[in-house]
């Protein structure tokens, strides 16, 4: 899948290029987000271009997380569209990522 990637200072903000993240591209996902996660230790995650996330998103997300965790780094998420945040409250993803407004909140939340 491709992400348009953008780097502010030490921070990389990844937007996914698809409206859809679910089970027919959730592996492509994570590859190109695990290409970024390599490199960078703070990412922001872009989502305001996508209209529906299914759970394969939402783990690949999390593994994502636990990957960036891992190494001391940490993930941020801004743009959620109502759909996009329903589901997240409903399985509670918004008790485990930080999510923003806007990329600038994101960006600055980094300390």
């Amino acid at each position: 899948m491709e992400l348009k990637i953008e780097e502010i200072k030490d921070v990389v903000v990844a937007k996914p290029c698809v409206k859809v993240i679910d089970s027919d591209n959730a592996k492509s996902f994570k590859t190109s987000l695990s290409d970024v996660i390599a490199n960078n230790k703070k990412i922001v995650l872009d989502l305001s271009g996508v209209t529906f996330i299914d759970s394969s998103g939402c783990g690949t997300i999390l593994a994502c997380l636990r990957k960036l965790s891992a190494n001391d780094g940490d993930l941020k998420v801004f743009g959620l569209q109502k759909p996009v945040r329903t589901l997240f409250e409903l399985v509670r993803l918004h008790n485990i990522l930080d999510i923003f407004e806007n990329k600038e909140d994101a960006i600055t939340s980094f300390k």
